[in-house]
């Protein structure tokens, strides 16, 4: 009886259980279904009333559209690579200081724009607003570019700005003269029709931002501190419009970089006794270190995914899905796990989830009968922005975990500071509406850059620092990036000179909005 009396309980005790548990999991299925149905983020202000301060519009001739053509085939024509931090192409720096003086008349002569040169060969104009008690902003972009040779495959010679197809193909369509030339064509033709701007701005080109910007980014940052100037938000180049390169999403996305990874160099070095090959000992300094490295490689950092900006990005995306993604993304709160699981696999999503690890060098051996007494190897490491640089090296040195694997810091940086996004945050938000007033059709969602900028100097005079160009990527477009073919559609040119002109006078607004849900409490 007493035997039968227990299993009696526990047999109502499971019963109890799997009630429970099916009850739980019905409760959280309707909640993420309902979430899914409802769970909106990119709402915001495009339905508050803002106030209209793009007075001047922009029609061009199709002579000035082919002037403006031939500006920015001309800045492209000229290679101003930068090789290393010491080494970088002077002449053709000049050469371009030439160019923008040339094509650009009302900026160089206008009594209302300062340009200083910094560092030599960058660029830093002041444009006072009439109404100096507003917080100025800075507008940003670099004049240099990476190496580039025909031989690689280019469709036309990389330094040509040859037309092909409706595309102009060269070096720095993308990365980054189509927003020097961008900038600096919306304020010249604002000049001409008579603009002031009512919030003062800046604008800054940097010569060397493909080489860390120490002389061009990072003393024009020192100048402005020395006037005490404070900005009220930067933007600069990184992340762009996506067209078809999201797989599953409905229409195209821009994507406006709040922040950036970190970035870490770290030397790992073996150092043994050489010896002849036809006596090896039981392991080399060439073999030591490659079992330190294949360590690092097969125990990635841990997964952070959701607890850094890129949980913004999925979830302002959520609605543009179908399902199951929509499902899956609108409820991060739910399935950050398993979509982390999911976007590891590949490696260009795999950097949204972790800091990533990358062997980028390893040296060693002088003569193949020589057993090395010396071998090492350079891993590049981008922080994800809920890690920090030390904590990095604290998980490379207990993943190599051998006293005779040295580890060593070349150089490195903790992730930049996430900037706001939200419904009153300025800078975010005027960025935003120029964007959908000009493409009603895009989702704007907030990003994070998984490169870095030259923006990243300017962390101490703002709080918000944004990574946008409205540069059209179709699938294949990021390859380009730094790679073979690189090239911009003159359309999509044209479309950013406008947008400059657009944001310029967008900027003149003395505040936002006030956010869509607050004009309908009660």
């Amino acid at each position: 009886m007493t035997g039968h009396s227990a299993r009696w309980k526990l047999f109502k005790f499971l019963k109890v259980l799997l009630f429970s548990v099916i009850f739980s999991i019905t409760v959280l299925f309707l909640v993420a279904t309902v979430r899914t149905f409802t769970f909106d983020v990119d709402a915001g202000l495009q339905l508050g009333k803002w106030e209209n301060t793009t007075a001047i519009s922009l029609h061009l001739s199709p002579q000035q559209r082919k002037n403006l053509l031939a500006n920015f085939k001309a800045a492209i024509q000229i290679p101003t690579v930068s090789f290393t931090e010491t080494n970088v192409n002077t002449s053709a720096l000049r050469e371009f200081d030439g160019l923008l003086r040339k094509v650009f008349p009302k900026i160089f002569s206008s009594s209302l724009v300062q340009h200083e040169m910094v560092g030599n060969y960058s660029h830093l104009l002041t444009v006072p607003g009439s109404e100096p008690d507003l917080e100025p902003y800075m507008l940003l972009a670099h004049i240099d570019v990476v190496p580039a040779d025909e031989a690689d495959g280019w469709d036309a010679p990389p330094f040509s700005a040859q037309e092909i197809n409706g595309f102009i193909y060269g070096r720095g369509t993308i990365d980054n003269k189509q927003s020097v030339m961008g900038i600096l064509q919306a304020l010249e033709y604002l000049l001409e029709r008579g603009y002031t701007p009512r919030r003062s701005f800046y604008i800054g080109l940097g010569h060397d931002e493909e080489v860390n910007g120490l002389h061009g980014a990072a003393n024009i940052v020192k100048l402005l501190k020395s006037r005490g100037v404070k900005l009220q938000y930067v933007l600069d180049e990184g992340l762009a419009v996506l067209d078809g390169v999201i797989s599953g999403l409905d229409g195209p996305a821009a994507l406006i970089g709040i922040s950036e990874k970190g970035q870490a160099t770290v030397k790992l070095s073996v150092s043994s006794a050489p010896g002849h090959s036809s006596m090896p000992p039981r392991e080399s300094s060439i073999g030591i270190l490659a079992s330190a490295v294949k360590r690092l490689e097969e125990n990635p950092m841990p997964r952070l995914f959701g607890y850094g900006p890129e949980r913004g990005t999925f979830e302002h995306l959520a609605h543009k899905f179908g399902l199951p993604l929509r499902f899956i993304m609108s409820n991060l709160w739910l399935f950050s796990p398993l979509l982390s699981r999911v976007l590891e696999r590949k490696p260009d999503t795999n950097a949204f989830v972790r800091t990533t690890t990358a062997v980028t060098m390893f040296n060693s051996g002088v003569k193949i009968n020589v057993i090395p007494s010396y071998a090492e190897a350079f891993v590049n490491f981008r922080i994800h922005s809920a890690q920090t640089l030390q904590e990095v090296l604290e998980l490379v040195e207990s993943t190599v975990s051998d006293e005779r694997v040295k580890v060593e810091l070349v150089n490195g940086f903790d992730p930049l500071p996430i900037s706001s996004y939200d419904e009153n945050t300025f800078g975010y938000q005027i960025i935003k509406k120029t964007v959908q007033s000009m493409f009603p059709q895009l989702t704007v969602a907030p990003g994070i850059c998984v490169g870095n900028t030259d923006s990243r100097h300017y962390k101490d005079i703002t709080q918000d620092i944004y990574r946008f160009a409205p540069s059209w990527f179709k699938p294949g477009d990021p390859q380009r990036f730094h790679g073979v073919n690189e090239r911009i559609s003159i359309q999509n040119y044209e479309e950013i000179v406008l947008f400059y002109f657009q944001l310029i006078q967008n900027n003149d607004v003395r505040k936002l909005p006030p956010p869509h849900s607050s004009q309908h409490e009660l």
